[in-house]
């Protein structure tokens, strides 16, 4: 027994979370993503065309994941990438600018769309970024907290400039993600356990199910998310 539980915690190293970048042009989506995977930072960096994406190895409580994170323009024309741009993520980073108002006032239609596209509960946190320019700060960090507790966002302000609590923005959401995923694990092999003819094949993990469907057997796919 001990062996096969061995072989299931090394798993944990195939697990893939899709991580997507949201919020205006400019903001610094692209900064932070580069910041964070290549320690590097374009000052005159030009606008993103279409989408990209870097996958990045984190270490969680010991263990392996791999965060790919989505990056794609701010700007309307590009607008059409949308569903396909969400579909799957379980994370989201909201992206604002501190010294310009307007980028924070969009946060709601950005939240709108992540909420309308996604299929299911993606973890959130609402980033201020470039809080170097404090001189320029249009955006308090009291509002950017009043807005993250309104809405049930983490919060945190960055610095892609100067590298300020980057990686602490992308690991607290690859952390949560993975927190929800471990609770959804222990419960199915607790399911298990219970009518081992339940879960057949052992790979199916639910990482967000609908609270109804839990109750009634915990059968629910909605949203699943699957280790290989």
């Amino acid at each position: 027994v001990k062996m096969a539980f061995y072989t299931e915690e090394e798993k944990t190293e195939d697990y893939l979370f899709k991580i997507v970048l949201v919020g205006d042009s400019a903001v610094g989506k692209s900064n932070l993503l580069s910041r964070f995977a290549r320690d590097e930072f374009f000052p005159n960096s030009k606008s993103t065309i279409g989408v990209e994406f870097q996958t990045q190895k984190i270490e969680i409580n010991g263990k392996e994941v791999k965060a790919q994170i989505w990056d794609t323009a701010g700007q309307e024309r590009f607008r059409a990438v949308t569903s396909a741009y969400y579909r799957g993520a379980v994370g989201a980073l909201l992206v604002y600018d501190i010294s310009r108002r307007q980028t924070f006032e969009s946060i709601g239609r950005w939240l709108n769309e992540l909420q309308t596209h996604s299929d299911m509960n993606v973890v959130t946190i609402l980033v201020g970024n470039k809080s170097d320019l404090k001189d320029a700060q249009e955006v308090t960090t009291a509002e950017g907290k009043a807005l993250a507790e309104a809405q049930g966002l983490f919060f945190i302000e960055t610095s892609a400039l100067d590298s300020s609590n980057v990686a602490a923005a992308f690991q607290t959401v690859v952390r949560e993600i993975y927190n929800i995923l471990s609770r959804k694990v222990i419960q199915s092999q607790e399911l298990k356990q219970k009518d081992p003819g339940w879960m057949a094949d052992g790979k199916t993990v639910v990482l967000q199910a609908d609270e109804n469907q839990d109750a009634e057997g915990g059968q629910s796919k909605k949203g699943g998310c699957c280790s290989s």
